[in-house]
Parts: structure tokens; sequence; C-alpha cells
């Protein structure tokens, strides 16, 4: 949720802050700004909408300006407008903020009694007045670590102040911020692609830490004062892999690089001959592993229906009790979490707020964590005990695609290395899997090549009021995820239920007019799968069925479309399923019209709770 991004250095800020926020735009926004000084003074704009009417609103001034800071905002405390958008002004302090200051009411009427006026309904201006206040008692940046301490909630702040030109100070809790290093250049953001076309080399900034930049250099300090080192991390990604490269919408540019992603999840982390999973790359080894007697694993949104595919392949092939938990719901039901069990959290940007506070209360109550997570330095993979990075590239587009199958081959190579030092597995079983593994980008390469066809079913349907989803055991959480996707990217209410469940109630449902899209591999369920389709069938539903190439004819008499991808083994039919009805949903979108990359109301990076 938001962006920000600050710069200090060489060349026009102006220009530089307006390009970092277009590469934050697919984290979700409403409105959009940016702060600069001209001379001493504090120039600022800000407006509802895109980048491109913040820019317009720039382009007959032409500012020129060393340092900048901006901000896209995604509405929490107010409606959108142009007065609740960032940066606010309090005397001589600017500020953008991304998070949620939760004692904001206290704090403002402490503001008011003091003479201080709101200009907007948001819980940002507080605390602006907040530094303000503290600055006429000390230095600008004394005055920022004072007022930190009375504020309680979770924040990323990059902060200007009138008469010190050549200063940004930024800090942070529980939200991203990422010190981008260039040449006799630096930046500020909550993301590195705001800056990935002039820096590579990037510093995260941790809770409680505050960075002052100039045209210099820059510290980090701690919240006690005293300057902190920090590693410089080297971003594996380059500016052209964040681009669309040709491709219409990043969606689809995703949907497609999946052969690529999935290859690269798995490269180095297997040695197939042998049957072994380096299971270093999980930061473990065989002891540890045999240790393990419960599994936990947390997650939000889509990599949460990855998780759900987890646990069958965790508990299968290693028979290790696996519960699975909504993130925001974890923390909160007082589980019984304990020393020696394993929580995985899985997060594609490593900074989700649920997530995170998940991750933390298992620490506290004992357990060892590992994260499962796509940006290597991000706070997760950071704070977590073991980290799995899934190498996935930047995934831009608001609904995930890339990062949900990638996640997928992690659990499988976790559940398979797990099963083979509990001794569940054979190696020849071990070597028969991942083999088959092997072969996965190649399979997606194949159903890819059916885009068109599922654009043309796209055009048949994407007038539908509603779309029924229906899958069964490994496949069931890949019904929820098909729904997910059409929900977020074409706005058309979309049920995802476990087949053997229809008829406790989802079956009122069907109508000559609702489409049901049927995930049937030829698995030991296919049978119960051809029943239920049978069901739907028999009250008039529109029947479009997702199978594989092992299937007999069976299917297609009974289906109105059928959809078939190449067969791979049970464990793995989740990735095969997955590529139709993430391209069934970005056809649909389309279709209607809609923003597939910046869904309304959806953002990339959830970082409030």
């Amino acid at each position: 949720m938001c962006g920000i991004i600050g710069y200090i250095g060489k060349r026009n800020a102006v220009s530089i802050v307006i390009e970092g926020l277009r590469r934050l735009e697919y984290r979700g926004y409403d409105s959009a700004g940016i702060a600069f000084f001209s001379g001493n003074s504090i120039e600022i704009r800000k407006c509802t909408g895109r980048i491109k009417e913040l820019s317009s609103i720039l382009e007959s001034e032409n500012p020129l300006s060393k340092t900048a800071i901006g901000h896209t905002r995604w509405a929490t405390h107010g409606k959108p407008s142009d007065e609740n958008a960032h940066p606010h002004r309090s005397g001589s302090i600017v500020l953008a903020h991304n998070g949620i200051i939760e004692n904001y009411l206290d704090l403002k009427e402490k503001m008011l009694e003091k003479g201080y006026e709101f200009k907007s309904e948001t819980d940002t201006e507080v605390l602006c007045h907040l530094i303000e206040d503290y600055v006429k008692k000390y230095p600008f940046e004394d005055a920022v670590r004072e007022a930190l301490k009375d504020v309680k909630g979770a924040y990323a702040i990059v902060i200007i102040k009138e008469d010190e030109p050549e200063k940004i100070i930024g800090a942070r809790k529980d939200s991203p911020l990422v010190v981008g290093l260039g040449d006799e250049e630096y930046f500020l953001a909550s993301d590195i692609p705001a800056f990935l076309s002039y820096s590579r080399d990037a510093i995260f900034i941790d809770d409680g830490e505050m960075v002052v930049l100039n045209n210099e250099g820059f510290v980090i300090k701690g919240s006690d004062g005293r300057p902190v080192k920090k590693n410089v991390w080297s971003v594996p990604w380059n500016l052209s892999m964040a681009e669309k490269g040709g491709y219409r919408h990043f969606m689809l540019k995703e949907i497609y690089e999946q052969p690529r992603s999935i290859g690269d999840t798995m490269r180095g982390r297997f040695n197939p001959e042998q049957g072994e999973v380096n299971l270093a790359e999980f930061g473990l080894n065989i002891k540890q592993m045999k240790e393990i007697e419960k599994v936990f694993v947390v997650a939000c949104g889509t990599s949460y229906h990855a998780a759900l595919i987890g646990k069958y392949l965790i508990e299968d092939l290693s028979r290790v009790s696996t519960e699975v938990d909504i993130a925001s719901e974890f923390r909160y039901r007082r589980p019984l979490v304990k020393q020696g069990d394993l929580t995985i959290v899985i997060t594609q940007s490593g900074e989700t707020a649920d997530t995170l506070a998940a991750l933390r209360e298992a620490k506290t109550l004992g357990a060892r964590t590992l994260s499962i997570c796509n940006v290597v330095g991000s706070t997760c993979s950071r704070e977590a005990d073991y980290v799995f990075y899934t190498h996935s590239g930047p995934e831009i587009g608001v609904a995930s695609t890339k990062a949900f199958t990638t996640q997928i081959v992690a659990l499988y190579l976790f559940a398979i290395g797990m099963g083979k030092a509990k001794g569940v597995i054979s190696d020849d079983l071990s070597r028969k899997l991942l083999k088959e593994l092997l072969m996965l980008p190649t399979q997606v390469e194949d159903v890819l090549s059916i885009d068109e066809k599922l654009a043309n079913i796209a055009k048949e349907f994407f007038k539908a009021k509603g779309f029924l989803y229906l899958g069964r055991g490994i496949n069931y959480p890949i019904a929820l995820e098909g729904a997910l996707k059409l929900k977020e990217i074409s706005y058309i209410h979309a049920e995802g239920y476990p087949a053997g469940e229809m008829k406790h109630g989802p079956i009122a449902l069907i109508d000559e007019e609702l489409p049901v899209i049927i995930i049937a591999p030829k698995d030991s369920l296919y049978q119960k799968m051809i029943s239920n389709i049978q069901e739907v069938k028999s009250r008039g539903g529109i029947l479009l069925a997702i199978t594989d190439d092992s299937i007999n004819n069976e299917i297609f008499k009974i289906s109105d479309k059928c959809i078939v991808v190449p067969c791979t083994n049970p464990y793995l039919t989740p990735v095969m399923m997955a590529i139709p009805v993430q391209l069934l949903a970005y056809h649909v979108g389309v279709l209607r019209g809609c923003d597939v990359d910046q869904p309304r109301n959806l953002a990339k990076s959830v970082t409030v709770e």
C-alpha cells in the first residue's frame, strides 16, 4: 500500500521522484503528491488520481531541485482528496507517510490544544504537527526521534525541513523503507523498483531505525541515536525485468514468465540423480528436519492458497501434521504453537503486515520460523530464522501469478526434503518426484500455448454475473485461487468451493446462466469429480472443465468447454491448473475494460493491519 520515494543528489530531484512514483504505481493508490525545494522554501503539489495528473501540473512549471520527496496514497483515514493527499505540511516540516498512527486521535487532541490547525482528515497530519512542535525545542533529527516516541502504530516516513534543503530524514516501524545508493546521489523508498534504474545497491532500514541523507552521504541510527552498521544488498533484478517487455499488461507478462520463474526457483536446489533436496536452501539440516513434529503455515490472499496446497504436500510426503492459517487470524486465536514446531510464513513482498505479525507471534511462542519470500532483504526474510527465496523476479501486477506458482514449487521441494529426511519417502520416489519437477517449466510453456482458446472462451462468458469454481483435494485451493483472480481482475463475484460441498449450499446458485469452472485432473478423486459435474449438468449449469491429457473422452462429452493441460504427478497438478484460471481471469478483466494491473481498491503490498 502507498509508495514513498525521496531523492537527494546531483540530478533534478523532481523528475526522478515522478519517475519513481510511476514505478510504484503497481502498489495501488488513489492520489499522489510531491514536495521539492525552491531555494530554502518547500513547494508542494498534490492531487487525486494518477501520476499523469500530477505530472501535468508540474509540466507548466518545470521546477528544478536537488532534493524532493513524493508519495502515492491509498486511502485509510479520510477519502481520496487533494487535501488528504501527501505530502503534508506543518510550519517548516513536510512529511510523507505509509502506515497507520493508531493513537492519532489522542495526539490530535493535544495538538489542537496547542493551537495547531488541521487541513486534512488523515492520521499523518498529526505526525507532521507533532514533529513541528518538537522542532521548536530540538534540532531537526532529534525532534523526529522525540516525536516518534509518542507514536503508536506503523509508519515509514520521509521528512524534509525548510532551511535544510540538503537533508532528508527517514524512519520506519512495521512498514518498509529502503535506501538506494547511487553515484553521489541517494534514494529513500518504500520499494526497490522506485530507484532500480539508477542503482541496484540497497540498504534495508529496520524497525526503530532512522536514516539521515544529505548530498555527501548518509548515516543510519538506532532508536538510541547511535550509528548502526548495515549490510549493502545487491538487488538481483535489473530494470528490464520490471518493465512490460512488449506485453500489453504486467499481469500477462508475469503469467508468461512462469516457465522462467519456476526454473529459477528450483535451479540449484536439488540433485535429481541422487534424489536429494538441498536442505541448506531452507536453512535446515537433516537433524533439524527430523525434529519437526508439527508445521504451521501462515499467509494472506493468494499466498494463503499456496499454503493450503503446502498442507497437502507436507502431510502426504512427510506425514507431519500441518495447520494452515490466514495470517490476520493466526495471532488472535491463541495458536497452540510450541517450542520445536516450525512456522512457515509465505509472502511475495516480505512486507505484508499481517504475515509479519504472525511471524513475530510464532517466534514469541518459541517456534522456529521459515520465510518463503520473493524479495531479497525484505523484513520477513530478515526476521525469520530461515529464508527460502523464490527468485521470481519483480512482480508488478497487483494480482499475484508467478509468485503463486513458485511458492508451490518451494513447498513441493520442502515437503520432499522433509519426507526424505524423516524416511517417509524412498530414494526412488524422491528421484521420481524431482525428475518430474524438472519437466515442469516445459509443461507450463505448453499450457501457455492454449492462451488463444481461453481468450475465446472469455468472450463468451465475460458478461456473466457470477462464476462458481469447484475442485477437490490438492486442487481445491486452485478453485479458491481461480475465484479470487476473477474477483480481483474483473470485479465479477465468484466462489471457490470443494466440489463435494456443492450440494450443501452452492448448488442452489446453479442455473443456465452460471458458468461453473471444474478443476478435474485424472487423479484419485477424478470419478468423484465426474459425479459432481453430473450434478451441475443436470441443473443446467454451464460447464467449463480444466483437465489433463491423460483423460478419456468422458469429461469431453458432458462439458460445454474443455481445457486440456499436460499430465504431471498429482502433487504438481496445482501448478498446471493455475495457469488457465489466471489467463481466464486476465482475459475476462480486459474484455470488461478493467485495469488488470491496478484493480480498484487493491494494493500490491498490504503493509497495514
